[in-house]
Order: structure tokens, then C-alpha cells, then sequence
């Protein structure tokens, strides 16, 4: 009786297991049920037509276009011979025509004395420089080679909207070809610049830059250059979501001056000014700016143009003091440059002049900068 007894417990706790474990057997037990074939999930990363797929496409378009730039400077020895190149600094640029041209910062080859440019598909180059502008951070190589990638397009000068998306293509901490996304945050920012001079009517950009990212496009949603980036904000070091950009109207201006002559001249009134001596004149009150001397012969001179007078006990007399260029206040030498530069040699200004009496306007033509 026990021994019947134990044989039926045995079978039902087998038949409970079985029912129990459900699944969990089917892993060891044959499945001889039929499976129904399941059509595979169509699952796509960047929906067609979507935010994510113009951005893919658009970097893989201006890729090519973007370089790597190393510099390295000479150490010199014995005599000043030239021992070594020494590793210097890494940037970025990108192609301007189908001659060879890159565009990048002057500050990226600052202190080199050679520079390589390595393209996406990783070919180099040895570089020669063309010429570079220090007051826009602006310069341009060349490299010789065949079936260079196509340069990239630029955008109309007229500035962007603050709040359109713009892309950031770079070398960032040596990190090649990296893409950063942002929007376009502040317009007419001013930042400074080399030789007591600001660069005026820069981007801000909250697309990540990082050191490496210098002379790198900045591109809109088309795909279209609208600045050349250029500098960050940042107590670290690193991006801190405040970066900005050589606006595109400037580069315009710029680089092909850069590419046939090898130097930028802005428009000039053909007066002489000193930077220094007008900083002094402005924090002492005097807004405006401070004619130093007047070339014999010019138009300022033939317009009656007063220069400022040295007296001998070394104090300075002021001249002529200019105040507006086309009835725009002027009151330092920055705000006069930035007037002038966004005219064009050979056109004429009506400049407002103050002579501590009275104002007074003559007109003078724009000749190239000396």
C-alpha cells in the first residue's frame, strides 16, 4: 500500500513539474509545434527625411573638404644651424578652390616654420604659406597635389539668425574629423585680437569647440560655410558651450586679398593713427580719434586735415579728431576701423571732423591701407 502510494506521488509531482515549469522544459524537451515565421522588424537609425539624417548626409558631404593641419618650428643649434623640427601645434582648415588653397587662423600657424595638411582619406602634404591677415586671425596655405577634394560653399555674407543650427567639423585634442552640433547663440560679439585691434562682428556658437577646432568651418544646416572658428570661452581649457567664429562676410573680404597678394589691406583714409597714443587720449575723455599725421600731397591734406603737434615739453595738442564716418559716431580707433573696413577701396566717405571748436565734414576717398 505505501510502496502503490509513493509510485502515484512520484507521478503526480513529475505531471506538476511539467505543468509548472511550462517553458522553462521547452529548452530541453523537443518543440514539435509549428513556428509561424515573424516578418524581421524594420528598424531604421535615421529616418528618411529626418533631423538626423540631413545632419549624416551633411557630414558626410563636407568631410572631405575638411583638413588636419600640423606645425612644427626649426630648433637651431650651434651657430644658428637647424637641428630638428620640433612638433609645434595641431589645427584645422578646410579647402577654399581647386587650386590648393586652405583657409585656417593665423593663430594655428603662429611661430611655425612648416606645416603638413592631411586630408580625410589620409594623404599629406607639405604646406607653403600664402599669407595671413592678424587682425581677423585669417591665413592661408597652399598644398599641390591631384584629385583634391572640392571646396567647400559659402554662405551669403548677410549674418545668420541667432537660434539656426549650425555644424562644427574639426581636430579637436587630435580627435580628426569630429562633428559638434549647436545653434547659432549671439551675433556681433567682439573678441580680441592681435596688435591692440578686436575682431568685430564674431559668431557665438554653442556647438562644442575645443582646442584643435581652430581655423575649422563652421557651417550652417545647408552645408554652407558662415564662420571660421576661431576661439572659446573657458576658465578649463576645454568647451565650456561659448565658442566663436570669423563671420563669413570677413573671410570673404580677407582671403582673396590673402591669395593674390599675400597680405590684407583695408580701406584707409590715408591718415596716420597710433593706437596707443589714442587708447591714452580715451581714457583721458576724449572720444574720437586722434589724427597723428597727414601725408603731404593726399586728399586729407588738400581737404585741410590737422594733425596733432608734439609741444615741447612733450606734450600732445590735438588736431583734428575724427568723430563720425557718415554721420556714424566714432569713438575710438576700433570703431573707426570697423567703419572703414565695411567699405570698399575707392569709394568716397563723408567724415565728420572736431577741431575743439567746432565739427566740421570733408570727404575723402578710400585708398588701400600703406
Amino acid at each position: 500500500m505505501i510502496r502503490g502510494l509513493l509510485t502515484v506521488t512520484v507521478a503526480a509531482l513529475v505531471l506538476g513539474l511539467g505543468i509548472g515549469l511550462g517553458l522553462g522544459l521547452s529548452g530541453f524537451l523537443p518543440d514539435r509545434r509549428i513556428a509561424t515565421p515573424v516578418a524581421p522588424l524594420a528598424v531604421s537609425v535615421a529616418p528618411e527625411g529626418s533631423e538626423e539624417a540631413a545632419t549624416i548626409a551633411l557630414f558626410r558631404n563636407a568631410r572631405d573638404s575638411v583638413v588636419s593641419i600640423a606645425t612644427s618650428a626649426a630648433r637651431r643649434g650651434l651657430f644658428g644651424m637647424v637641428t630638428a623640427e620640433v612638433p609645434l601645434g595641431a589645427g584645422s582648415g578646410f579647402i577654399w578652390d581647386g587650386n590648393g588653397h586652405v583657409v585656417t587662423n593665423a593663430h594655428v600657424i603662429r611661430g611655425a616654420t612648416a606645416a603638413v595638411v592631411t586630408l580625410a582619406d589620409g594623404r599629406s602634404f607639405d604646406a607653403r604659406l600664402v599669407g595671413r591677415d592678424e587682425r581677423h586671425d585669417l591665413a592661408v596655405l597652399r598644398i599641390r597635389g591631384s584629385d583634391l577634394p572640392p571646396p567647400l560653399p559659402l554662405a551669403p555674407p548677410e549674418p545668420p539668425e541667432v537660434g539656426a543650427r549650425v555644424l562644427a567639423i574639426g581636430n579637436p585634442f587630435g580627435l580628426d574629423w569630429t562633428l559638434t552640433t549647436g545653434i547659432v547663440s549671439a551675433l556681433d560679439r567682439e573678441i580680441p585680437g592681435r596688435g591692440g585691434t578686436s575682431i568685430r562682428g564674431v559668431i557665438q556658437t554653442d556647438a562644442a569647440i575645443n582646442p584643435g577646432n581652430s581655423g575649422g568651418p563652421l557651417l550652417d544646416s545647408a552645408g554652407r560655410i558662415i564662420g571660421v572658428n576661431t576661439a572659446i570661452y573657458s576658465p578649463s581649457g576645454g568647451s565650456a558651450g561659448i565658442g566663436f567664429a570669423v563671420p563669413v562676410a570677413a573671410v570673404q573680404r580677407v582671403v582673396p586679398q590673402l591669395i593674390r597678394t599675400g597680405r590684407y589691406s583695408p580701406p584707409s583714409l590715408g591718415l596716420v593713427f597710433d593706437p596707443r597714443l589714442n587708447a591714452l587720449a580715451n581714457r583721458q575723455g576724449l572720444a574720437g580719434v586722434v589724427v597723428l599725421d597727414v601725408p603731404s600731397g593726399s586728399a586729407a591734406a588738400q581737404a585741410g586735415i590737422e594733425p596733432a603737434e608734439i609741444l615741447r615739453d612733450g606734450r600732445i595738442r590735438t588736431g583734428d579728431v575724427i568723430v563720425a564716418v557718415e554721420g556714424a559716431r566714432v569713438e575710438t580707433l576700433d570703431d573707426l576701423l570697423a567703419a572703414l573696413e565695411a567699405r570698399e577701396i575707392g569709394q568716397t566717405v563723408r567724415v565728420t571732423l572736431w577741431d575743439g571748436a567746432r565739427e566740421r565734414d570733408v570727404a575723402l576717398p578710400l585708398v588701400a591701407e600703406g
